[in-house]
């Protein structure tokens, strides 16, 4: 079993404990590393290499947001999932505006949190139901600049819908290389930099239903 390889980003020794903690009990989740804040996290990324990185919003030096940009703008392929205890509007906005591909309350469950995870390892989208409810009424909604064809459309609606490539190559009968092509094209005529935020503008133009 090929595992994922975690990396744990929290300035609260007791937090990460217990993270490694509920995290060790499962087979496919290997935690290769812990951060104190933002700068440290950055340091351990290049090092490690990590495929899903679990961040912490609030914290000294170098807070979770500003990590966020600087991991998306330096290493697009992993994953970010923001955790914190804070479901502050500006700070939910800031998170998946600058990458995140899931945003987690530290109240949600194990199993939860263990779920989106294994979602950011494969390109899903996850977020708290109280920050998707939130989101869905601050996002802005981009300035097109094509409109979207029938296909891409259906592409969106299986994104929102919290699919990975691989099952939308496999609800439309199409190749993954098709369905990235297909995605790559639906953020540059939307102008939007991550699937989260295509999601989003799902959500909120109604192609798919708020759960």
């Amino acid at each position: 079993m090929e595992k994922i390889r975690l990396l744990l980003v929290d300035d609260h020794v007791v937090v990460r404990q217990g993270l490694r903690m509920v995290l060790a009990l499962e087979p496919d989740l290997e935690i290769i590393g812990e951060a104190n804040n933002g700068s440290e996290a950055l340091g351990l990324i290049k090092k490690l290499n990590p495929q899903v990185v679990l961040m912490d919003l609030l914290m000294p030096v170098m807070d979770g947001v500003s990590a966020i940009h600087a991991i998306k703008k330096d290493y697009p392929d992993i994953e970010v999932v923001a955790l914190t205890s804070v479901l502050e509007d500006r700070l939910v906005i800031d998170a998946v505006e600058a990458g995140a591909a899931g945003y987690l309350l530290k109240e949600s469950g194990p199993e939860e949190l263990i779920e989106a995870i294994r979602a950011a390892a494969k390109g899903e989208v996850r977020l708290h139901p109280k920050a998707q409810k939130r989101l869905i009424k601050e996002v802005r909604t981009p300035e097109m600049r094509e409109s979207l064809t029938e296909r891409e459309t259906e592409t969106l609606r299986l994104i929102a819908k919290g699919m990975s490539n691989k099952e939308i190559a496999e609800n439309l009968t199409v190749s993954e290389v098709t369905v990235k092509t297909h995605v790559s094209s639906i953020l540059s005529k939307l102008n939007l930099q991550s699937r989260t935020q295509a999601a989003l503008f799902a959500l909120k133009e109604g192609l798919v239903g708020l759960e």
